[in-house]
């Protein structure tokens, strides 16, 4: 196998597994998948709350990000969401990642910037909508 067909399975591998992991959290919050959030962390949240919002986002966000559709602007969203996911309610919790578990919102704020910067790579949606405009 060449590089640069290793390249875009990883690339695609990164893009989808991180989109459905988003997709699930969404899930959990606004749909109770898994159990929904635990009563300790507040429960199933009300309508526009924050924690909603934040859901919402993460579900339709996950989804898209997964598909690869509108890939760069909705990954630049969803890095911010994490940003402030992880100053707001991991950070008081200690200053590293590791003490306040917050080791996944900072991984995929990171993840996230990266697409907004790169986009969804070949295997996507974005990818057959611009082909389709060239043609």
């Amino acid at each position: 196998m060449n590089m640069n067909r290793a390249r875009e399975i990883a690339f695609f591998l990164l893009r989808v597994v991180s989109g459905l992991l988003f997709l699930q959290a969404g899930g959990m919050k606004i749909f109770d998948w898994f159990g929904g959030v635990p009563a300790q962390f507040g429960g199933h949240p009300t309508f526009l709350s924050q924690i909603w919002i934040g859901g919402v986002l993460e579900f339709y966000g996950g989804a898209a990000i997964l598909l690869g559709l509108w890939t760069m602007p909705v990954a630049f969203i969803l890095s911010g969401e994490m940003a402030v996911a992880y100053f707001q309610f991991h950070q008081p919790q200690g200053f590293w990642p590791i003490q306040n578990h917050g080791e996944s919102a900072v991984f995929l704020c990171f993840i996230f910037l990266f697409f907004a910067a790169h986009g969804a790579g070949e295997w996507s949606v974005d990818a057959v909508l611009r082909r389709k405009r060239g043609k």
